[in-house]
């Protein structure tokens, strides 16, 4: 039985070491990658890959890859969380092919206000924002939204930086929901920060503009996998209500 959302998050933790005499059911892990990619993104771009990581001989280089970490060393399988920002053009044709099948082919006079709007959103507003060259164009359009931004609310997070920023927000909203996907059917995970991601990129042969958002090491997890409780400082300094 699956645990709720409430159960999922409080069984989820960070194990470290994972049993060895237990291997999980790769058509179970990869419909918990399918969930993550039900997860909320930035424009609904789905700037992300995710890469399964399943042999023997790969698990061996991705340990040395993670520093050889426990994590790393005793999972099971494996998922590598990727950020593709490079890959926004592709995005948003698939968006605006979407939407076609939803309002219709039609001749661009026949759609409706709201639907000409969804169409150049992708067609002209995504090309216009993550449309780069070597940095200069996100400096010039970061000074011209701030100049805007004088007179009215604008949207300002326009430069190379900022959008890599924004792309990793979304990889790392999915990273989440596969954890506690994987969480609610009793897999336990390891986000690791620790890892040559230069390396990693090799491994899994990605191009210059593909970026590590996390790897993560899955198992379950054995007596000693949790270092200790769980620590959060307290939810009143956290928490602010305006």
């Amino acid at each position: 039985m699956e645990r709720t959302v409430s159960e999922a998050i409080q069984y989820r933790r960070s194990v470290r070491v994972f049993r060895d005499d237990i291997n999980l059911d790769t058509e179970k892990v990869k419909q918990c990658i399918e969930n993550a990619t039900l997860a909320p993104t930035s424009s609904n771009l789905q700037l992300w890959e995710f890469y399964h990581i399943t042999s023997e001989e790969m698990l061996g280089k991705m340990t040395e890859a993670c520093l050889g970490q426990n994590a790393a060393k005793t999972a099971d399988q494996m998922v590598v969380v990727v950020s593709r920002k490079d890959l926004f053009r592709k995005r948003a044709k698939q968006n605006i092919s979407f939407l076609k099948s939803v309002y219709g082919d039609k001749e661009a006079s026949e759609y409706s206000r709201r639907e000409k709007f969804a169409l150049n959103y992708y067609k002209k507003l995504i090309p216009t924002i993550y449309t780069e060259f070597f940095g200069i164009l996100g400096y010039l359009k970061y000074i011209f939204f701030n100049i805007v931004g004088l007179f009215r609310p604008v949207y300002r997070q326009v430069r190379k930086s900022d959008l890599r920023i924004v792309a990793h927000k979304s990889a790392g909203l999915a990273a989440q929901t596969f954890m506690l996907s994987m969480a609610a059917i009793g897999y336990d995970t390891c986000p690791m920060e620790g890892s040559d991601t230069l390396r990693v990129k090799r491994l899994l042969n990605l191009p210059r503009g593909a970026e590590i958002n996390m790897v993560i090491g899955c198992g379950m997890r054995s007596e000693n996998g949790i270092y200790g409780p769980r620590f959060r400082v307290p939810f009143e300094e956290t928490y602010k209500q305006v």
